[in-house]
């Protein structure tokens, strides 16, 4: 089969935000990393345009420690990882 991946960018994202439930609403399953798989069986990556920001940082430690922070989520948790890459 074919490999269907779809992103989404967003510069606001927060705790409540709907993205994800609306996507694995109906049998849809969440994943790790922001990744989760909607009701037709759709991958799809949430990612905080303020992760990438920080993801890239100059600062290779500090991209590091945002990276490692990141692996051990579910769901994004932007104040985690930033306060993790400090």
């Amino acid at each position: 089969g074919s490999c269907r991946v779809l992103h989404i960018a967003t510069a606001r994202f927060h705790r409540g935000c709907h993205h994800p439930l609306a996507l694995t609403a109906d049998g849809g399953e969440p994943s790790y990393c922001g990744w989760l798989k909607d009701r037709w069986g759709m991958s799809w990556q949430i990612t905080p345009t303020r992760l990438m920001e920080l993801m890239k940082d100059p600062d290779p430690a500090r991209a590091g420690r945002a990276m490692q922070a990141m692996m051990t989520m579910g769901k994004i948790d932007i104040a985690a990882i930033e306060a993790a890459a400090g």
